[in-house]
C-alpha cells in the first residue's frame, strides 16, 4: 500500500506558481470545534448545478436509520501528529417526490497538523495551520434500490465528483488558502481495495504574521507561502467518502524570511526565530508525506 500510495499520490511535478500575477488578500484561520466554518453540504457539495433528483441517486446501498458514522482514518499518524479542530453534520437537502423524502446527509472531520499550528501560535502568536486535512461521510436516503429515476451510477458520481471538488475549494477558503488551481487529476487506490478519482491543486496561503525581533518589537510578515493540495473522492459501496488535504511547497522559515522587511536582516530575525520554533523549518516533503498518508485511510 505505501509504494502505492508513494507512486499514485505524487506530488513532485507541479508547475511555477512564482510568477503569479494576482496575490492573494492575507487571511487567518480561526477554526472552533464549536462553530463551523459553514459545513461541506452547506457550501455546494449539492450545489454545482445537479438536479437534486439526480443527486438522490446516488445513496446508500442499505437505508441507514441512525446519524451519518463520522469518516474513520485509519491511518495510526492521525492520533501522533494531528488534531481534531472542527466536527460538522448538516442535511445537505430534504426534498419529496411523490410518496419519497429523499434526503443528503454529511459528516465532515478537519485536523490540523500539530507542530505547526503549536509553532505559528507559539511564534507568531497566530491562529491555524496551512497545513491541514479533512475527510467526509455522505449519506444520502432512502436506499438506491428504492429511488425512482432509474439513473446510473456512473453518471452520479461524475456529478458528485465535481460538487465535491467545490466544497474543498471552499473548505481550503476557511483555512486561508488562496488562488486554488487546479492542474492534475488521476485515480488512485484506497482503504478497502476502493477505486478514488483524484485531483491536485496549486493555491496560496497569505501571510499576515507578527515576527518577533531582537529588540522586543515585532514586524510583519505580508508574503504568501505557495501550497498544493490534494482530494480524493469515491464510493465504498454504502457511502460516498471524501479526504483531502494541503501543504506548503517550502519550509515556512523560508516564506517569512522573503516576507520581511527589517533594517536588521531578515535572515538574522528568521534564524533566530526558528532556534527557538523549530518546526517552522520542517521541509515540504515532511508534510505530503503526511497528508497523502491519511487521504487513501478514510472508511
Amino acid at each position: 500500500m505505501n509504494d502505492e500510495r508513494s507512486d499514485r499520490f505524487d506530488g513532485s511535478d507541479r508547475p511555477d506558481r512564482s510568477n503569479a500575477s494576482e496575490r492573494p488578500t492575507p487571511a487567518r484561520s480561526t477554526i472552533a470545534a464549536d462553530a463551523s466554518p459553514s459545513g461541506l453540504t452547506r457550501r455546494r457539495l449539492l450545489a454545482s448545478g445537479v438536479a437534486v433528483g439526480t443527486l438522490a441517486t446516488a445513496g446508500c446501498l442499505g437505508t441507514r436509520d441512525v446519524e451519518v458514522p463520522e469518516p474513520v482514518v485509519t491511518d495510526d499518524s492521525i492520533d501522533e501528529d494531528w488534531r481534531l479542530v472542527e466536527a460538522s453534520d448538516s442535511v445537505a437537502f430534504e426534498e419529496s417526490y411523490g410518496p419519497l423524502t429523499v434526503s443528503a446527509l454529511e459528516r465532515t472531520v478537519v485536523y490540523e497538523y500539530v507542530d505547526i499550528a503549536e509553532a505559528v501560535a507559539d511564534a507568531l502568536d497566530a491562529d491555524g495551520s496551512p497545513v491541514t486535512f479533512f475527510a467526509a461521510r455522505i449519506d444520502i436516503r432512502p436506499a438506491i434500490d428504492s429511488l425512482p429515476g432509474g439513473i446510473g451510477r456512473d453518471r452520479l458520481m461524475n456529478e458528485v465528483r465535481s460538487a465535491a471538488e467545490a466544497a474543498f475549494r471552499d473548505q481550503l477558503r476557511e483555512a486561508g488558502v488562496t488562488d486554488i488551481e487546479r492542474v492534475d487529476d488521476g485515480e488512485a487506490t484506497v482503504a478497502g481495495g476502493h477505486t478514488a478519482s483524484t485531483a491536485t491543486f496549486v493555491a496560496a496561503f497569505g501571510l499576515d504574521w507578527e515576527v518577533p525581533l531582537p529588540d522586543g518589537s515585532t514586524a510583519v510578515a505580508d508574503g504568501v507561502a505557495e501550497m498544493t493540495a490534494r482530494l480524493a473522492v469515491w464510493h465504498d459501496g454504502t457511502d460516498v467518502l471524501i479526504s483531502g488535504g494541503a501543504h506548503p511547497t517550502e519550509p515556512l522559515s523560508d516564506t517569512i524570511e522573503r516576507a520581511l522587511d527589517v533594517p536588521i536582516g531578515a535572515e538574522t530575525v528568521v534564524d533566530e526565530l526558528i532556534d527557538d520554533t523549530q518546526a517552522l523549518a520542517t521541509e515540504p516533503e515532511t508534510f505530503e508525506e503526511a497528508v497523502e498518508a491519511l487521504i487513501p485511510s478514510v472508511e
